[in-house]
């Protein structure tokens, strides 16, 4: 299981409706309203999307306080990743960390230079000496799977780093909105020109949009030109335009989910750390990844869908094994369940 969300391979193991425990999407649901808006814009789909995207460039730099002239999109996240990847000499990622950064490295015959995680899941900064000029380093921020947010200080230290040596730093916070709010990175780095770095977020997780395809992100003028270089024309289709022109305008919807998220998780968190046999990590966003002390993932995995809950093997993350999990957070109701299999889990073995 290389991504999550992959019900359907499952569906015929368990007679009943699977909960999704393996992808991590706003428990919230979209925004309310989208659902007309996209049926309002069923009637421009016999035309081409605006090639240059300027009512949604204008709704997302709204949204994170940022010129026009600073944003991509992109079809997800992962396109805009991908762009970046392009430009690159080499690829620097820290593991274990989201799939697709050395897939699409590789994919364009771009040398990967990995750099392992601190046994806490921080960054080594000493091991960033291996960048030089024209590497990308890429980091999600917070970084999937582990769910932690890199600090401000060392993010501006990293920063630093990259600068000095003519590289280029991506963050890929497509899970950002989750966080706690302690820090706006597009803010730090807005005062910085966003030189020699990418930030980048989607309408995918936050926003509960997986199926729309919408990737965003702020970037200097040049860069923006060098990385729009690399991406197809219409990438992003009529239906994720108009949702990306509504959704970032409903204030109330963002400040609730974080809310409700920032409650579910600590509850999560406090609950799951009373269960034996298992070890949650502190996490900042809406999934926990979470270290198997007497089982292996095939076994864990196997239980749980038993029970009619999918939740994400994490031996496909380099540096991880076969003794780790990740759940996503969800309703109180699901939560509840999850933490009762838990529980069963102990008493089976």
């Amino acid at each position: 299981m290389e991504h999550g969300a992959d019900l359907l391979t499952y569906k015929d193991r368990y007679d009943g409706e699977l909960i999704d425990f393996s992808s991590n999407i706003n428990p919230l649901g979209p925004p309310k309203g989208l659902e007309e808006v996209l049926i309002d814009s069923f009637k421009s789909l016999i035309a081409y999307p605006d090639i240059k995207y300027r009512k949604l460039k204008e709704s997302i730099s709204n949204y994170l306080y940022c010129d026009k002239d600073n944003i991509l999109v992109g079809n997800g996240a992962v396109e805009i990743i991908d762009s970046f990847v392009i430009s690159a000499k080499r690829v620097i990622i820290t593991t274990p960390s989201f799939s697709e950064y050395e897939k699409r490295a590789i994919i364009h015959g771009k040398p990967v230079i990995k750099i392992p995680y601190r046994d806490d899941f921080t960054i080594d900064i000493d091991k960033l000496d291996v960048i030089s000029e024209g590497d990308l380093l890429i980091l999600g921020n917070p970084n999937n799977p582990t769910g932690l947010r890199i600090e401000k200080d060392q993010l501006l230290e990293i920063y630093g780093i990259v600068k000095k040596a003519k590289a280029f730093l991506v963050l890929d916070e497509a899970f950002f909105e989750f966080c706690p709010e302690d820090y706006d990175s597009i803010q730090i780095f807005k005062e910085y020109g966003f030189e020699r770095i990418g930030i980048i977020r989607a309408a995918t997780k936050f926003f509960a949009l997986p199926g729309i395809r919408l990737g965003y992100g702020c970037t200097s003028p040049e860069w923006k030109k060098e990385i729009e270089k690399n991406q197809l024309p219409w990438s992003v289709n009529t239906l994720a335009d108009a949702a990306g022109q509504f959704i970032f305008n409903d204030r109330e919807y963002i400040e609730k989910s974080k809310i409700y998220m920032e409650s579910e998780r600590q509850f999560l968190l406090t609950e799951l750390s009373k269960i034996e046999g298992i070890k949650p990590y502190k996490t900042h966003t809406d999934y926990i990844l979470i270290k198997l002390l007497k089982w292996d993932e095939e076994y864990v995995f196997n239980f749980f869908l038993s029970k009619g809950i999918l939740i994400r093997k994490c031996s496909s993350f380099k540096d991880l094994g076969k003794n780790h999990i990740r759940v996503a957070i969800k309703s109180r109701a699901n939560n509840l369940r999850l933490l009762e299999i838990f529980n069963q889990l102990n008493l089976s073995h």
